[in-house]
């Protein structure tokens, strides 16, 4: 007999809830004093609790092995302060995104693979209680009139939630984890990218050269960015502008602007261009950017322009060359109406060097090149790429293997770096030009 007909029979109460946490979760919240364990820590808190269910399991539930009881009072605490049966998930350090389409149908990703799990919500009022208890604690609200919702959770996780009718297949809930800090140091050492190349970022960074990470979605743009961040000096004031904050600076001077959606009025909301716009008067030495998406490229790029070097900016595209095209369609989507070749000219001005991060066919997630802006005012896009990572046939372990192939930086960039005062590597002063493409060939 399993844990469920075990406690519906010694109860002899019918189907309540899954395997009894229903039941117990209901006799927990008439026993505890909310306010009491309001004050608690979250760790403090699930140790009481799980103490009082214990003691309920024990006097009035069924005989369970040692396992099954503290399954039956882990579901029960999870119901009650945390995320039901998406918990054990978020206990998962390997488990990096968590995609629920539904009440049975819940994939994860792990090292960039999706697989799915064998955890299910009994029914859709599970369901969308946890949905409820995500949205509430960043006053939103999710239902048949606002039926898409963004929210973060206080352990930072970002959250998107759409419920039918948009979603025709029932409730559906993705979570994404934040991401692990890493240091440059480290991502060599997991194959991210190469040493030479580490400290060549190292580099720009701190010889103050404008910085753009391009990728597509979940190819490691901000943890990337959180790494090269490092490199910033400690003595400089930085203000990040996140959609939802993620990242992670270690300096001791940093301004933290995170934008804000409309309120249920429709009112309220303050954008990501809103706060670049702003952080212009806040005496910034850097501005980081978590994601460059709209009109706010403009603001962006007029910032850069005037004088405010060393910024960092991530954004959504496919390869360097698409990444250069893609700022000028979106600071197009201004209102300012302004022209293609001004608009050319502002990114040849502002724009040093991209950096460009994928997600391969095993799942890793490394830079595949770094190219320097070679164009300059009104001239056609060129980039000179400076690293590619060329990789080799797919072996029977099917691991993609490969080299990272560095060229020497153009004369103008190294000469600005070297004033910096900054050492570049040697694999980028050696003889062997980088190679000079017009963008998109």
């Amino acid at each position: 007999m399993g844990l469920r007909d075990r406690i519906v029979a010694e109860r002899g109460r019918g189907d309540d809830g899954a395997d009894g946490v229903g039941y117990y979760r209901r006799r927990l919240l008439e026993e505890i004093d909310l306010n009491e364990i309001a004050v608690l820590s979250e760790e403090q808190r699930r140790a009481r609790l799980e103490r009082v269910v214990g003691r309920m399991v024990s006097r009035e539930g069924p005989v369970l092995s040692t396992a099954e009881r503290s399954l039956l009072i882990r579901r029960v605490v999870d119901e009650a302060v945390g995320l039901g049966v998406l918990e054990p998930l978020l206990a998962d350090d390997s488990v990096t995104e968590i995609m629920v389409n539904g009440t049975d149908e819940i994939y994860v990703e792990r090292d960039g693979r999706i697989e799915r799990s064998d955890i299910a919500f009994s029914d859709e009022a599970q369901l969308f209680q946890t949905i409820d208890r995500i949205v509430s604690q960043v006053n939103r609200r999710v239902d048949e009139s606002s039926p898409m919702v963004d929210a973060r959770l206080p352990t930072g996780e970002r959250v998107n939630v759409i419920i039918p009718p948009l979603a025709l297949r029932g409730p559906t809930l993705t979570i994404r984890r934040f991401p692990r800090l890493f240091t440059l140091d480290e991502l060599v050492a997991i194959g991210s990218l190469d040493a030479a190349s580490a400290d060549l970022l190292r580099a720009l960074v701190r010889a103050r050269l404008n910085v753009v990470i391009s990728g597509g979605t979940g190819a490691g743009k901000t943890t990337l960015l959180n790494a090269l961040s490092a490199a910033v000096p400690d003595g400089e004031r930085i203000i990040t502008v996140e959609d939802n904050a993620e990242l992670r600076l270690q300096q001791p001077h940093v301004v933290t602007l995170e934008a804000r959606p409309a309120n249920v009025e429709g009112k309220g909301e303050v954008t990501i261009r809103d706060l670049v716009r702003n952080s212009l008067r806040m005496r910034p030495d850097r501005i980081i950017v978590g994601e460059v998406r709209g009109p706010e490229t403009v603001d962006m790029l007029q910032a850069l322009n005037t004088g405010h070097e060393g910024s960092l900016v991530t954004l959504h595209a496919n390869s360097c060359d698409d990444a250069i095209h893609r700022l000028a369609t979106l600071a197009s989507m201004s209102e300012l109406q302004i022209p293609f070749e001004a608009l050319r000219d502002q990114i040849n001005s502002a724009i040093d060097v991209i950096v460009q991060v994928d997600r391969f066919a095993d799942g890793g997630r490394r830079v595949s090149e770094i190219a320097v802006v070679a164009s300059h005012r009104r001239e056609t896009f060129r980039l000179a790429s400076v690293m590619a990572f060329a990789t080799d046939p797919l072996g029977p372990d099917r691991r993609v293997r490969g080299r990272a192939e560095h060229r020497r930086l153009p004369d103008a960039v190294l000469t600005r770096v070297q004033l910096a005062g900054v050492d570049v590597p040697d694999a980028f002063v050696a003889e062997g030009a980088a190679v000079v493409r017009s963008a998109g060939e």
